[in-house]
């Protein structure tokens, strides 16, 4: 039997403050941006060209309340998960796609910052956590959908 792969694995600074918010059932849910930086050789005279990929990252459950607890704008973090395409149509009746990162494990790789209180806080997701469905009138980001069709 032949099984599919979606994994990424990011190491990269917090653009800015989770945001925390609870779905309506109560389950917490945080989301916050991580900047990737890497070097390649420009092509005129080969000289290094610093490039910044921005990755939007989505916790859920237990992991959500640790990353809204010690994770702040600049904290370098490394950040294991799947990738998740949705497709909507904006406010504007345009189509538009957002891909995010939903985390499946999140370590910290500076030092906590010092208003975050020591907590036996998990550094991981539950193996088994299950991502609940959410209808599209109750997105806790957007006014968009969450979308699980697959393209083809």
């Amino acid at each position: 039997m032949s099984r599919g792969l979606n994994r990424i694995e990011l190491i990269g600074n917090v653009g800015r403050d989770p945001e925390m918010r609870y779905t309506p059932s109560g389950a917490p849910v945080t989301q916050f941006r991580v900047a990737v930086n890497s070097t390649r050789r420009g092509a005129e005279g080969g000289q290094p060209v610093e490039e910044t990929d921005w990755f939007t990252v989505v916790c859920w459950n237990r992991l959500a309340e640790f990353a809204d607890q010690y994770i702040r704008k600049g904290t370098k973090v490394y950040v294991a998960g799947r990738l998740r395409v949705r497709r909507y149509t904006g406010n504007d009746g345009s189509e538009r796609t957002a891909v995010e990162v939903i985390a499946r494990e999140v370590l910290l790789l500076s030092p906590r910052p010092a208003d975050a209180v020591p907590a036996a806080a998990p550094l991981a997701a539950e193996e088994e956590s299950v991502v609940p469905d959410i209808p599209p009138e109750l997105s806790p980001f957007d006014d968009d959908p969450w979308s699980d069709q697959v393209p083809f």
